[in-house]
Protein backbone atom coordinates (compact mmCIF):
# COMPACT_ATOMS: atom_id res chain seq x y z
CA UNK A 1 0.00 0.00 0.00
CA UNK A 2 1.46 3.35 -0.88
CA UNK A 3 2.35 5.83 2.07
CA UNK A 4 1.32 8.80 0.34
CA UNK A 5 2.00 10.28 4.30
CA UNK A 6 5.57 10.87 3.90
CA UNK A 7 6.04 13.28 1.16
CA UNK A 8 2.98 15.91 2.97
CA UNK A 9 3.60 18.18 5.85
CA UNK A 10 1.14 17.83 8.56
CA UNK A 11 -1.38 20.66 8.62
CA UNK A 12 0.74 22.70 11.85
CA UNK A 13 3.81 22.33 8.99
CA UNK A 14 1.46 23.70 5.80
CA UNK A 15 0.17 26.44 7.68
CA UNK A 16 3.11 27.85 9.29
CA UNK A 17 4.71 27.95 6.13
CA UNK A 18 1.74 29.67 4.87
CA UNK A 19 2.09 27.96 1.27
CA UNK A 20 -0.76 26.02 -0.64
CA UNK A 21 -0.99 22.22 -0.86
CA UNK A 22 -2.93 21.17 -4.33
CA UNK A 23 -5.39 18.39 -2.28
CA UNK A 24 -7.44 15.29 -3.67
CA UNK A 25 -10.59 16.65 -3.06
CA UNK A 26 -9.79 20.15 -5.24
CA UNK A 27 -9.23 17.40 -8.01
CA UNK A 28 -12.30 15.44 -7.49
CA UNK A 29 -14.01 18.99 -7.89
CA UNK A 30 -12.18 20.08 -11.09
CA UNK A 31 -13.43 16.71 -12.40
CA UNK A 32 -16.99 16.81 -11.32
CA UNK A 33 -16.37 20.55 -13.06
CA UNK A 34 -15.58 19.18 -16.10
CA UNK A 35 -18.66 16.44 -16.24
CA UNK A 36 -21.07 19.31 -15.81
CA UNK A 37 -19.56 21.18 -18.04
CA UNK A 38 -20.09 19.07 -20.87
CA UNK A 39 -23.27 18.40 -18.92
CA UNK A 40 -24.68 21.73 -19.94
CA UNK A 41 -23.00 22.22 -23.59
CA UNK A 42 -24.71 19.22 -24.50
CA UNK A 43 -28.16 20.40 -23.27
CA UNK A 44 -27.71 23.97 -24.07
CA UNK A 45 -26.50 23.68 -27.46
CA UNK A 46 -30.15 23.20 -28.76
CA UNK A 47 -31.28 26.79 -27.52
CA UNK A 48 -28.91 28.18 -30.11
CA UNK A 49 -29.51 25.38 -32.61
CA UNK A 50 -33.18 25.95 -32.10
CA UNK A 51 -34.27 28.32 -34.17
CA UNK A 52 -32.52 26.14 -37.30
CA UNK A 53 -34.21 23.21 -36.05
CA UNK A 54 -37.51 25.11 -36.02
CA UNK A 55 -36.99 26.01 -39.90
CA UNK A 56 -35.79 23.14 -41.52
CA UNK A 57 -38.54 21.00 -39.44
CA UNK A 58 -41.38 23.52 -39.87
CA UNK A 59 -41.99 24.00 -36.25
CA UNK A 60 -43.90 26.47 -34.43
CA UNK A 61 -42.36 28.16 -31.03
CA UNK A 62 -44.96 25.60 -29.32
CA UNK A 63 -43.75 22.68 -31.14
CA UNK A 64 -39.92 23.71 -30.22
CA UNK A 65 -40.71 24.51 -27.09
CA UNK A 66 -41.92 20.40 -26.90
CA UNK A 67 -38.37 19.82 -28.00
CA UNK A 68 -36.68 21.62 -25.38
CA UNK A 69 -39.45 19.80 -22.48
CA UNK A 70 -38.74 16.45 -23.60
CA UNK A 71 -35.03 16.73 -22.02
CA UNK A 72 -36.25 17.70 -18.88
CA UNK A 73 -39.13 14.76 -18.50
CA UNK A 74 -36.16 12.31 -18.77
CA UNK A 75 -34.29 13.88 -16.56
CA UNK A 76 -36.60 15.49 -13.92
CA UNK A 77 -37.39 11.53 -13.67
CA UNK A 78 -34.42 10.00 -13.06
CA UNK A 79 -33.29 13.15 -10.67
CA UNK A 80 -34.74 10.77 -7.38
CA UNK A 81 -34.13 7.10 -9.18
CA UNK A 82 -29.88 8.18 -9.90
CA UNK A 83 -29.36 9.44 -6.17
CA UNK A 84 -30.94 6.66 -4.88
CA UNK A 85 -28.57 4.82 -7.39
CA UNK A 86 -25.69 6.32 -6.24
CA UNK A 87 -26.47 6.05 -2.56
CA UNK A 88 -26.59 2.03 -2.90
CA UNK A 89 -23.79 1.61 -5.66
CA UNK A 90 -21.69 4.31 -5.40
CA UNK A 91 -21.22 8.32 -7.24
CA UNK A 92 -18.35 6.79 -9.22
CA UNK A 93 -19.81 4.22 -11.32
CA UNK A 94 -22.95 6.00 -11.86
CA UNK A 95 -21.02 9.23 -12.57
CA UNK A 96 -19.55 7.38 -15.34
CA UNK A 97 -22.31 5.61 -16.78
CA UNK A 98 -23.95 8.23 -17.42
CA UNK A 99 -21.90 10.53 -18.72
CA UNK A 100 -21.05 7.86 -21.21
CA UNK A 101 -24.92 7.09 -22.15
CA UNK A 102 -25.63 11.34 -22.92
CA UNK A 103 -22.53 11.53 -24.80
CA UNK A 104 -24.18 8.77 -26.89
CA UNK A 105 -27.18 10.64 -27.52
CA UNK A 106 -26.14 14.06 -27.86
CA UNK A 107 -24.26 12.80 -31.09
CA UNK A 108 -27.29 10.79 -32.33
CA UNK A 109 -29.41 14.35 -31.83
CA UNK A 110 -27.07 15.16 -35.20
CA UNK A 111 -28.71 12.40 -37.28
CA UNK A 112 -32.35 12.36 -36.43
CA UNK A 113 -34.58 13.78 -39.24
CA UNK A 114 -38.33 13.42 -37.79
CA UNK A 115 -39.88 15.34 -35.14
CA UNK A 116 -41.38 12.33 -33.14
CA UNK A 117 -37.85 10.43 -33.21
CA UNK A 118 -36.28 14.08 -32.13
CA UNK A 119 -39.12 13.88 -28.96
CA UNK A 120 -37.98 10.81 -28.18
CA UNK A 121 -34.25 10.80 -28.32
CA UNK A 122 -34.12 14.25 -26.59
CA UNK A 123 -35.96 12.48 -23.67
CA UNK A 124 -33.35 9.27 -23.43
CA UNK A 125 -30.74 12.28 -23.45
CA UNK A 126 -32.48 13.46 -20.79
CA UNK A 127 -32.42 10.19 -18.87
CA UNK A 128 -28.97 9.74 -18.57
CA UNK A 129 -28.10 13.73 -17.54
CA UNK A 130 -31.07 12.90 -15.01
CA UNK A 131 -28.39 9.97 -12.98
CA UNK A 132 -25.55 12.82 -12.96
CA UNK A 133 -26.46 15.54 -10.14
CA UNK A 134 -27.22 13.32 -7.01
CA UNK A 135 -23.87 11.30 -7.69
CA UNK A 136 -22.01 14.52 -7.80
CA UNK A 137 -23.49 16.04 -4.74
CA UNK A 138 -23.26 12.83 -3.38
CA UNK A 139 -19.22 12.87 -3.69
CA UNK A 140 -18.84 16.61 -2.79
CA UNK A 141 -20.26 15.91 0.17
CA UNK A 142 -17.58 12.87 0.42
CA UNK A 143 -14.93 14.99 -0.19
CA UNK A 144 -15.58 18.01 1.32
CA UNK A 145 -15.95 19.09 5.23
CA UNK A 146 -19.08 21.22 6.11
CA UNK A 147 -17.23 24.39 6.23
CA UNK A 148 -16.34 24.41 2.20
CA UNK A 149 -19.50 22.38 0.93
CA UNK A 150 -21.12 25.74 0.34
CA UNK A 151 -18.28 26.96 -1.71
CA UNK A 152 -17.14 23.37 -2.76
CA UNK A 153 -20.88 23.47 -4.72
CA UNK A 154 -21.07 26.87 -5.83
CA UNK A 155 -18.01 26.06 -7.89
CA UNK A 156 -19.44 23.21 -9.28
CA UNK A 157 -22.43 25.53 -9.82
CA UNK A 158 -20.71 27.68 -11.91
CA UNK A 159 -21.44 25.77 -14.81
CA UNK A 160 -25.06 26.42 -14.58
CA UNK A 161 -23.87 30.02 -16.15
CA UNK A 162 -20.24 28.86 -17.96
CA UNK A 163 -22.02 26.09 -19.81
CA UNK A 164 -25.21 27.98 -21.48
CA UNK A 165 -21.98 30.90 -21.90
CA UNK A 166 -19.65 28.30 -23.82
CA UNK A 167 -22.64 26.78 -25.49
CA UNK A 168 -23.64 29.81 -27.42
CA UNK A 169 -20.35 31.12 -28.44
CA UNK A 170 -19.18 27.31 -29.73
CA UNK A 171 -23.04 25.93 -31.11
CA UNK A 172 -23.47 29.78 -32.76
CA UNK A 173 -19.87 29.45 -34.55
CA UNK A 174 -19.71 25.58 -35.32
CA UNK A 175 -23.34 26.39 -36.79
CA UNK A 176 -22.36 29.48 -38.80
CA UNK A 177 -19.69 26.95 -40.68
CA UNK A 178 -21.04 23.27 -40.50
CA UNK A 179 -24.67 24.04 -39.67
CA UNK A 180 -26.99 22.82 -36.35
CA UNK A 181 -26.54 19.31 -36.66
CA UNK A 182 -22.23 19.07 -36.70
CA UNK A 183 -22.14 20.81 -33.38
CA UNK A 184 -24.14 17.97 -31.86
CA UNK A 185 -21.95 15.17 -33.50
CA UNK A 186 -19.41 16.90 -32.89
CA UNK A 187 -20.27 17.33 -28.49
CA UNK A 188 -20.67 13.86 -27.90
CA UNK A 189 -17.28 13.02 -28.20
CA UNK A 190 -15.50 14.14 -25.14
CA UNK A 191 -18.13 13.09 -22.99
CA UNK A 192 -16.72 9.39 -23.40
CA UNK A 193 -13.49 10.29 -22.10
CA UNK A 194 -14.50 12.20 -19.47
CA UNK A 195 -17.00 8.99 -17.84
CA UNK A 196 -13.47 7.22 -18.51
CA UNK A 197 -11.21 9.40 -16.40
CA UNK A 198 -13.80 9.84 -13.60
CA UNK A 199 -13.76 5.76 -13.24
CA UNK A 200 -10.59 5.63 -13.03
CA UNK A 201 -9.72 8.54 -10.66
CA UNK A 202 -13.00 8.48 -8.22
CA UNK A 203 -13.06 6.50 -5.52
CA UNK A 204 -16.23 5.85 -3.50
CA UNK A 205 -14.80 6.38 0.01
CA UNK A 206 -11.56 8.61 0.41
CA UNK A 207 -9.58 6.58 2.30
CA UNK A 208 -9.55 4.47 -0.26
CA UNK A 209 -8.14 6.97 -3.00
CA UNK A 210 -4.20 6.36 -3.38
CA UNK A 211 -3.45 10.10 -3.12
CA UNK A 212 -5.31 10.79 -0.29
CA UNK A 213 -3.36 11.62 2.65
CA UNK A 214 -4.05 11.27 6.53
CA UNK A 215 -3.86 14.80 7.17
CA UNK A 216 -6.60 15.73 4.46
CA UNK A 217 -8.96 12.97 5.54
CA UNK A 218 -8.30 13.98 8.50
CA UNK A 219 -9.78 17.38 7.40
CA UNK A 220 -12.36 15.90 5.67
CA UNK A 221 -13.57 13.42 8.61
CA UNK A 222 -14.20 16.53 11.02
CA UNK A 223 -17.06 17.35 12.34
CA UNK A 224 -17.99 20.69 12.46
CA UNK A 225 -20.49 22.37 15.19
CA UNK A 226 -23.01 22.10 12.39
CA UNK A 227 -26.34 20.91 14.53
CA UNK A 228 -28.52 20.60 11.45
CA UNK A 229 -26.24 17.80 9.19
CA UNK A 230 -24.50 16.32 12.59
CA UNK A 231 -27.62 15.69 14.68
CA UNK A 232 -29.34 14.10 11.14
CA UNK A 233 -26.53 12.37 10.67
CA UNK A 234 -25.74 10.93 14.22
CA UNK A 235 -29.44 9.89 14.23
CA UNK A 236 -28.62 7.35 11.15
CA UNK A 237 -31.75 9.09 9.68
CA UNK A 238 -32.92 7.11 6.28
CA UNK A 239 -34.50 8.70 3.10
CA UNK A 240 -37.98 7.62 3.64
CA UNK A 241 -37.44 9.62 7.34
CA UNK A 242 -36.28 12.34 5.43
CA UNK A 243 -39.06 12.56 2.90
CA UNK A 244 -41.40 13.60 6.03
CA UNK A 245 -39.22 16.65 7.16
CA UNK A 246 -40.95 20.35 5.77
CA UNK A 247 -37.56 21.54 5.16
CA UNK A 248 -37.34 19.11 2.35
CA UNK A 249 -40.13 20.14 0.33
CA UNK A 250 -39.82 23.85 0.46
CA UNK A 251 -36.49 23.47 -0.92
CA UNK A 252 -38.33 21.01 -3.34
CA UNK A 253 -40.63 24.05 -4.24
CA UNK A 254 -38.13 26.89 -3.91
CA UNK A 255 -36.04 24.85 -6.57
CA UNK A 256 -38.95 24.70 -8.98
CA UNK A 257 -40.17 28.31 -8.59
CA UNK A 258 -36.28 29.24 -9.52
CA UNK A 259 -35.56 26.77 -12.14
CA UNK A 260 -39.25 28.30 -13.84
CA UNK A 261 -37.30 31.49 -14.44
CA UNK A 262 -33.45 29.97 -14.79
CA UNK A 263 -34.87 27.38 -17.56
CA UNK A 264 -37.01 29.76 -19.28
CA UNK A 265 -34.00 32.53 -19.10
CA UNK A 266 -31.77 30.36 -20.28
CA UNK A 267 -33.86 28.16 -23.17
CA UNK A 268 -35.24 31.25 -25.30
CA UNK A 269 -32.58 33.79 -24.81
CA UNK A 270 -30.63 33.01 -28.10
CA UNK A 271 -34.44 33.14 -30.25
CA UNK A 272 -35.34 36.46 -28.14
CA UNK A 273 -32.12 38.52 -28.91
CA UNK A 274 -32.32 36.92 -32.84
CA UNK A 275 -35.90 37.72 -32.91
CA UNK A 276 -36.93 40.73 -31.05
CA UNK A 277 -33.43 42.62 -30.93
CA UNK A 278 -32.86 41.50 -34.11
CA UNK A 279 -29.30 40.09 -33.63
CA UNK A 280 -27.69 38.21 -36.09
CA UNK A 281 -26.44 34.84 -35.21
CA UNK A 282 -23.00 35.36 -34.18
CA UNK A 283 -23.80 38.72 -32.34
CA UNK A 284 -26.28 36.43 -30.54
CA UNK A 285 -23.37 33.81 -29.79
CA UNK A 286 -21.07 36.63 -28.14
CA UNK A 287 -23.37 39.26 -26.61
CA UNK A 288 -25.57 35.96 -25.41
CA UNK A 289 -22.83 34.73 -23.29
CA UNK A 290 -22.13 37.89 -21.66
CA UNK A 291 -25.16 37.53 -18.81
CA UNK A 292 -23.83 34.07 -17.98
CA UNK A 293 -20.44 35.06 -17.37
CA UNK A 294 -21.09 37.77 -14.90
CA UNK A 295 -23.70 34.91 -13.55
CA UNK A 296 -20.11 32.62 -12.96
CA UNK A 297 -19.07 35.33 -10.88
CA UNK A 298 -22.38 35.85 -8.92
CA UNK A 299 -22.31 32.13 -8.16
CA UNK A 300 -18.76 32.39 -6.73
CA UNK A 301 -19.67 35.11 -4.78
CA UNK A 302 -22.91 33.32 -3.55
CA UNK A 303 -21.02 30.17 -2.50
CA UNK A 304 -18.48 32.20 -0.41
CA UNK A 305 -20.78 34.39 1.37
CA UNK A 306 -22.92 31.78 1.96
CA UNK A 307 -20.34 29.51 3.97
CA UNK A 308 -20.00 32.85 6.34
CA UNK A 309 -23.40 33.19 7.32
CA UNK A 310 -24.57 29.31 7.28
CA UNK A 311 -27.51 29.34 9.72
CA UNK A 312 -29.08 32.56 7.48
CA UNK A 313 -28.61 31.49 4.40
CA UNK A 314 -32.35 32.13 2.93
CA UNK A 315 -31.39 36.12 3.86
CA UNK A 316 -29.13 35.72 1.42
CA UNK A 317 -31.25 34.38 -0.94
CA UNK A 318 -34.38 36.08 -0.61
CA UNK A 319 -33.13 39.92 -1.52
CA UNK A 320 -31.14 39.02 -4.51
CA UNK A 321 -33.69 37.27 -5.78
CA UNK A 322 -36.26 39.73 -5.75
CA UNK A 323 -33.17 42.02 -7.45
CA UNK A 324 -32.98 39.61 -10.14
CA UNK A 325 -36.81 39.83 -10.92
CA UNK A 326 -36.28 43.40 -11.05
CA UNK A 327 -33.73 43.61 -13.75
CA UNK A 328 -35.39 40.63 -15.71
CA UNK A 329 -38.38 43.38 -15.48
CA UNK A 330 -36.00 46.17 -16.69
CA UNK A 331 -34.65 43.63 -19.99
CA UNK A 332 -37.65 43.48 -22.07
CA UNK A 333 -39.09 46.90 -21.09
CA UNK A 334 -35.57 49.26 -21.98
CA UNK A 335 -35.99 50.32 -25.51
CA UNK A 336 -32.09 49.82 -26.41
CA UNK A 337 -31.04 46.76 -27.30
CA UNK A 338 -27.48 47.24 -25.90
CA UNK A 339 -28.79 48.03 -22.73
CA UNK A 340 -31.11 44.91 -22.48
CA UNK A 341 -27.92 42.70 -22.44
CA UNK A 342 -26.85 45.09 -19.64
CA UNK A 343 -29.93 44.68 -17.79
CA UNK A 344 -29.63 40.90 -18.57
CA UNK A 345 -26.49 40.87 -17.12
CA UNK A 346 -27.46 42.36 -14.13
CA UNK A 347 -29.85 40.24 -13.59
CA UNK A 348 -28.21 36.94 -14.03
CA UNK A 349 -25.45 38.06 -11.58
CA UNK A 350 -28.15 38.45 -8.54
CA UNK A 351 -30.20 35.44 -9.76
CA UNK A 352 -26.67 33.03 -9.55
CA UNK A 353 -25.61 34.82 -6.48
CA UNK A 354 -29.40 33.84 -5.00
CA UNK A 355 -28.73 30.31 -6.51
CA UNK A 356 -25.16 29.55 -4.81
CA UNK A 357 -27.31 30.48 -1.06
CA UNK A 358 -30.24 28.39 -2.16
CA UNK A 359 -26.99 24.94 -2.86
CA UNK A 360 -25.43 25.96 0.47
CA UNK A 361 -28.49 25.82 2.18
CA UNK A 362 -28.99 22.02 0.35
CA UNK A 363 -25.42 20.50 1.21
CA UNK A 364 -25.67 22.11 4.69
CA UNK A 365 -29.36 20.55 5.34
CA UNK A 366 -28.74 16.88 4.19
CA UNK A 367 -26.83 14.32 5.73
CA UNK A 368 -23.77 13.07 3.58
CA UNK A 369 -25.29 8.92 3.73
CA UNK A 370 -28.71 9.89 1.83
CA UNK A 371 -26.95 13.37 0.07
CA UNK A 372 -27.45 10.79 -3.41
CA UNK A 373 -31.41 10.46 -2.73
CA UNK A 374 -32.15 13.82 -1.23
CA UNK A 375 -31.00 16.49 -3.82
CA UNK A 376 -32.01 14.48 -6.36
CA UNK A 377 -35.63 15.33 -4.68
CA UNK A 378 -35.12 18.38 -4.53
CA UNK A 379 -33.40 19.10 -8.45
CA UNK A 380 -36.45 16.91 -9.27
CA UNK A 381 -38.47 20.17 -8.39
CA UNK A 382 -35.94 22.12 -10.57
CA UNK A 383 -36.41 19.84 -13.70
CA UNK A 384 -40.11 19.56 -13.72
CA UNK A 385 -39.76 23.17 -13.65
CA UNK A 386 -37.74 22.76 -16.73
CA UNK A 387 -39.97 20.27 -18.43
CA UNK A 388 -42.69 23.32 -17.88
CA UNK A 389 -41.27 26.50 -18.48
CA UNK A 390 -39.40 26.41 -22.25
CA UNK A 391 -43.28 24.68 -23.24
CA UNK A 392 -45.06 27.60 -21.31
CA UNK A 393 -42.91 30.10 -22.82
CA UNK A 394 -43.66 28.81 -26.51
CA UNK A 395 -46.94 28.72 -25.90
CA UNK A 396 -47.28 32.49 -24.38
CA UNK A 397 -44.84 33.66 -27.31
CA UNK A 398 -47.57 32.11 -30.11
CA UNK A 399 -50.37 34.03 -28.09
CA UNK A 400 -49.22 36.90 -28.09
CA UNK A 401 -48.33 37.03 -31.33
CA UNK A 402 -44.47 36.44 -31.44
CA UNK A 403 -44.46 39.32 -28.47
CA UNK A 404 -42.06 37.63 -25.31
CA UNK A 405 -43.73 40.29 -23.01
CA UNK A 406 -45.77 37.88 -21.23
CA UNK A 407 -43.28 35.25 -21.29
CA UNK A 408 -41.11 37.15 -18.72
CA UNK A 409 -44.09 38.59 -16.88
CA UNK A 410 -44.13 34.82 -15.97
CA UNK A 411 -40.59 34.27 -15.12
CA UNK A 412 -40.92 37.14 -13.09
CA UNK A 413 -43.60 35.79 -10.91
CA UNK A 414 -42.04 32.70 -10.22
CA UNK A 415 -38.73 34.07 -9.01
CA UNK A 416 -40.87 36.26 -6.93
CA UNK A 417 -42.64 33.44 -5.78
CA UNK A 418 -39.58 31.67 -4.60
CA UNK A 419 -38.24 33.92 -2.50
CA UNK A 420 -41.87 34.15 -0.76
CA UNK A 421 -41.58 30.56 -0.20
CA UNK A 422 -37.65 30.81 1.05
CA UNK A 423 -39.09 33.07 3.90
CA UNK A 424 -40.89 30.28 5.33
CA UNK A 425 -37.96 28.01 5.68
CA UNK A 426 -36.98 27.83 9.52
CA UNK A 427 -33.23 28.47 10.31
CA UNK A 428 -31.20 25.23 10.25
CA UNK A 429 -30.29 25.08 13.57
CA UNK A 430 -33.92 24.02 13.98
CA UNK A 431 -34.12 21.18 12.02
CA UNK A 432 -32.24 18.96 14.20
CA UNK A 433 -35.74 16.87 15.41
Amino acid sequence: MMNTQKVQPNPAEGQAGGGFRWKVRYSVLSLIWIGWLFSFLDRMVISVALPFIGEEMQLDATMQGGILSAFFAGYALFQIPGGMLADKFGARKVMAVAIGWWSIFTSMTGFIFSYPALLVLRCLFGVGEGCFPGSSWKLIATYFPPKERGTATAIQSTVNTLGPAVASLVAAGIIAAFGWRTVFVTLGVPGIFIALAMYLYFRDNPKDHPAMTTEELAEIQAVEANPSAAALTKASLTFKQFLRKPILWQMVLIWFLFDITFWGFVSWLPSYLMKVRGFSLIKTGITGSIPFFVGAVGTVVGGYLSDRIKGQRKWLFVPNALIAGFFLYLTYTVPSADMAVVYQSISSFFMFLAMAAFWGLVMDTIPTHIMGASSGTVNFGGQVAGFISPFVMGYLIDSSGGSFDTAFVFLIIAMVASAVVALTVQQERSQTT
